[in-house]
């Protein structure tokens, strides 16, 4: 392992999506490594938005059809430029409301209980939000929480087993909602397998892409999952509170959706005004209501950049970065105290590195004092985001050295291991 700065220099120059991090406001004096929870502002993405203002600055209310970019038509717009990230089709992605919100319009949609198949199947290392949306779709059928919604185990605390997960597949389970990336280690689940497995017992399955989309490709189609759902504020770089998106296989077409809402409609039908719902023939039936323009903008000039790049050659570089700095950190740090808690195997890391240390809260002050920008986790964890698209070899060189410099001086003692309002 070459620890030597030089060897970092070098990566840099052969990196060729080197380029885009002038394309982003970096912060100044600041090594941003928190892309998996807000990526940076794009130059575009600004621009995107002032296209927009100046769109309603010229054109009033025929903004909604003029333009370069009608905004009738924006979200669909933005969902074909969405789906080669997750290898869909550009009707079977809409982007639309929120991370949550979309959850509770599929579930709505796809939990559809008969007889003893009234169950739906997560997991225990999901993030809460989902959790909480499925409790409550549940009480609105009329079922416990407690009985009706099962949750896999983790051996470790950090990662599940594909074994496991098939073994809780049991013929009381109709609907499973999973995420594709761990939020906390990382971990990449195998999304193809776990589909085939559900759909030969007759179980639709959707998984949560907030931590995956942008950062490692899928093939949602190809596999055959039946629904998906994701934020745009993480990998996508769209800003805080940016219009998330999800995704409907196209074999399900024709449904109506469970939550049905104004831009639930067909198109050429919106406008007749009638009191029965003629729904979008696609994945824009999923619509609710009327897209946030706004926020919606940044999206279109951050997936320009994605275009440009490409995702399997950013995973390609997202997976370079991820391991330089397990290898730094296990030759530099050793004494520490730190234990690398993600998957180490390619296939299975998503893109971040997760560190756990009995005083990882008060590190990650320490860490923010001397300029690098992490996350925490409860209780004991460090996250770690190089993003592809702006983050340099350099950046996780320098990183390791400042941490090595907190630990060797004990820096972090003089702060409280405790996280603060937001972690």
């Amino acid at each position: 392992m070459n620890t030597e700065k030089t060897y970092a220099t070098y990566l840099d120059h052969m990196d060729e999506l080197s380029k885009f991090r002038q394309e982003f406001y970096m912060p100044e004096d600041t090594i941003y490594l928190d892309g998996n929870s807000l990526g940076l502002l794009s130059k575009r993405g600004e621009q995107a938005i002032d296209d927009v203002v100046n769109s309603w600055k010229k054109y009033a209310i025929d903004g909604w059809t003029e333009g370069e970019n009608p905004w009738y038509y924006l979200s669909e717009k933005l969902g074909a430029m969405t789906a080669p990230l997750i290898g869909a089709e550009a009707n079977e992605v809409i982007v639309t409301g929120s991370t949550t919100t979309n959850l509770h319009q599929l579930v709505a949609s796809f939990y559809k209980p008969d007889g003893k198949k009234t169950k739906i199947l997560a997991d225990e290392l999901n993030f809460p939000s989902d959790i909480y949306a499925l409790k409550s779709q549940l009480k609105l059928k009329g079922y416990q929480p407690d009985e009706h919604l099962i949750q896999v185990a983790s051996n470790d605390g950090n990662t599940l087993k594909t074994e496991d997960i098939v073994k809780k597949m049991t013929d009381e389970v109709t609907l499973i909602i999973l995420p594709g990336v761990l939020y906390r280690s990382g971990q990449i689940l195998d999304m193809e397998k776990l589909t085939k497995e559900a759909h030969k017992r007759g179980i639709l399955i959707g998984f949560d892409l907030c931590h995956s989309i942008g950062s490692i490709p899928h093939h949602l189609s190809e596999w055959g999952v039946d629904f998906a759902f994701w934020c745009t504020y993480k990998h996508l770089n769209a800003g805080p509170g940016s219009v998330a998106g999800l995704y409907v296989n196209k074999r399900h077409f024709g449904n109506e959706p469970g939550l049905a809402g104004w831009y639930s409609s067909a198109k050429d039908k919106q406008f007749d005004m009638e009191h029965t719902l003629t729904p979008a023939a696609d994945a824009g039936a999923y619509q609710i209501g009327t897209p946030h323009l706004l926020s919606a903008a940044p999206l279109l000039g951050s997936l320009e950049m994605f275009q440009e790049a490409g995702i399997n050659q950013i995973r390609q570089k997202s997976l370079q970065l991820t391991t330089y700095l397990m290898e730094l950190i296990e030759s530099e740090l050793a004494d520490f105290g730190f234990t690398i808690a993600n998957p180490t195997n390619d296939k299975m890391r998503g893109g971040h590195v997760f560190l756990e240390h009995k005083d990882a809260a008060r590190i990650c002050k320490a860490l923010k004092a001397d300029g690098v920008i992490p996350d925490f986790r409860k209780p004991n964890g460090i996250r770690l985001a190089p993003v592809a698209l702006y983050n340099t070899f350099e950046e996780v060189w320098n990183t390791v050295q400042i941490l090595k410099t907190i630990m060797k001086e004990e820096r972090f003692k003089k702060y409280q291991n405790e996280r603060g309002v937001i972690a």
